[in-house]
């Protein structure tokens, strides 16, 4: 081979490990953003707008999303934690911290010769193994009252005994059956107010006012219609308004819209919850009635109140069904009210499905939003516990499982042993931020709990980021939930993975999609 295609191969050589630098150094850049966080000890993240607005946080996916990212790189790590927010609801600051870990680990191996696929086929291996060793450990919970579903929401709400107990009442509301339902979010029965006081209740919150001020404020035994629609008559377009038939027509759609208003005063509504606008005929005969209206209710608030009331959700057409098939779509409460203050009305013992609500209070703006986050944090963990068990915390189970991962590597070919490794050096990152956020040496303290959890075969020991002293993390209540960790690590293990396989980034020309394009010649 001549000197000049050894050069050529040397400049596409470096080309190829520059590309993946750029990625490594943005996927580390990420995960460092939020590492700080972790942990009992993890400090909080001041985020500033343009405009000088503040968010202070504590919550890794608060931070991912709201700072300003623009590598590709980058916000792939963002895109894969918003998935394991929506999935789980927590655990996003581990796996970012483990996607870290496992990244740059790879890219060490890279730049030491190992082949990329060789890489790869470690990192699935030993992401394989250790997900089966997590899973073979968590300890499965049938009791909603059990002493442990407290610690899963103490550990993930920061300490704030507050705020576990308000989640752990909520679940006990609401039932075992009910938080296993797939589509089912414990977290969203969170919401918050500034000035509000700490509160579980059996029913939901709409956060909107009554449309006017003559409406009751407070109504007992109460019959529920939702309305997915607006409340208004059909439209008719203008062109049709200037013949004789079209206005003939919008007058026939006028009495049938007041026949249909009729109908609802008839049937002994007391509350009406509209998707969109309500007419003001709508809004002056049914005040006149004492009915109370909510319009523009976000959807989700919608759908809920109508889970808990028992109503079946109608568009505003199937108003003109008789009255006997109205009456199926009604839903039903223990007691409707409006509070003033708040600007909510408050749905109370519904007839439906059961559905509590966790109202989180705090003195400011700022602290209500941190506190909702937190309550979030704490009733989604909650729920994964119920779902798939709980495991030790505390990065104790991680470290277990990674001498677990390390006999893969006496059983795997060739060069992938060395992507066994990156998952080894993955699995033990929780752990070692967890001991720096606390201010002790991580190298010394992994390596004694390592010691000791092999010479007392306890797969539980951990640190105390308290004392520095080995502690077992199940005796002193530091619990996670099996699926948060489950999830973190498939996370991490498909960000690695991904940024891996690119050797190339090639910029894009710019593309305007021509106006007439689809268009027919």
């Amino acid at each position: 081979m001549s000197l000049k295609q050894q050069a050529s191969q040397g400049a596409e050589v470096n080309e190829k490990m520059a590309a993946l630098m750029t990625n490594s150094n943005a996927v580390r850049a990420i995960a460092s953003a939020v590492q700080g966080t972790l942990g009992p000890k993890g400090l909080d993240t001041m985020l500033v707008d343009k405009f000088g607005e503040v968010v202070i946080t504590n919550d890794g996916v608060t931070i991912l999303t709201m700072m300003e990212a623009n590598h590709p790189a980058a916000r792939l790590v963002i895109n894969i934690a918003k998935a394991q927010q929506e999935e789980i609801g927590d655990g996003t600051t581990t796996a970012t911290v483990m996607a870290g870990a496992l990244v740059s680990a790879g890219v060490e191996q890279v730049a030491k010769g190992v082949p990329v696929a060789r890489v790869i086929e470690g990192i699935r291996a030993g992401v394989r193994r250790a997900l089966e060793a997590i899973k073979e450990r968590a300890v499965h919970l049938e009791d909603l009252q059990h002493p442990r579903v407290r610690q899963v929401a103490l550990v993930a709400g920061r300490e704030h005994q507050d705020i576990a107990d308000l989640v752990v009442e909520a679940a006990s509301l609401i039932g075992r059956e009910k938080l296993l339902e797939p589509n089912f979010k414990l977290s969203d029965t969170v919401v918050s107010e500034e000035g509000a006081e700490n509160q579980v209740f059996m029913g939901v919150i709409i956060n909107k006012e009554t449309m006017n001020k003559q409406m009751p404020r407070v109504l007992e035994q109460v019959k529920v219609l939702v309305i997915d629609d607006a409340l208004e008559p059909e439209e008719i377009e203008d062109e049709a308004l200037g013949t004789e038939s079209g206005f003939a027509r919008y007058l026939e759609l006028q009495n049938q819209f007041r026949t249909n208003i009729q109908k609802i005063i008839d049937l002994g509504v007391g509350l009406v919850l509209v998707d969109r606008g309500v007419d003001d005929i709508a809004e002056e005969m049914l005040t006149d009635a004492g009915i109370m209206v909510v319009q523009r209710v976000l959807n989700k608030e919608l759908r809920r109140a109508a889970e808990h009331t028992g109503a079946r959700v109608i568009k505003r057409t199937g108003l003109r069904k008789d009255l006997a098939e109205l009456q199926k779509h009604l839903g039903s409460a223990d007691k409707v009210l409006e509070d003033e203050k708040l600007e909510q009305v408050w749905i109370l013992g519904g007839h439906g499905k059961p559905m509590a609500t966790v109202l989180v209070g705090a003195a400011t703006e700022e602290v209500v939003g941190e506190r909702e986050r937190i309550a979030r944090d704490a009733a989604s963990s909650v729920q994964a516990a119920i779902k798939g068990g709980v495991v030790p915390g505390g990065g104790a189970l991680e470290l277990a499982v990674s001498r677990e991962v390390e006999k893969v590597r006496e059983n795997i070919r060739g060069m992938a042993a060395y992507g066994v490794d990156c998952v080894v050096e993955a699995l033990r990152s929780p752990m070692a931020q967890i001991v720096a956020n606390a201010g002790f040496n991580p190298l010394e303290k992994i390596g004694d709990v390592l010691a000791a959890q092999a010479e007392q075969n306890k797969i539980s020991l951990g640190i105390d980021c308290d004392t520095g002293e080995i502690v077992d993390m199940l005796e002193i209540g530091v619990l996670d939930p099996a699926l948060v960790k489950i999830h973190a690590l498939k996370a991490a293990g498909e960000i690695a993975e991904a940024i891996l396989r690119i050797d190339t980034i090639i910029k894009m020309k710019e593309y305007n999609k021509p106006s007439d394009e689809g268009a027919e010649h």
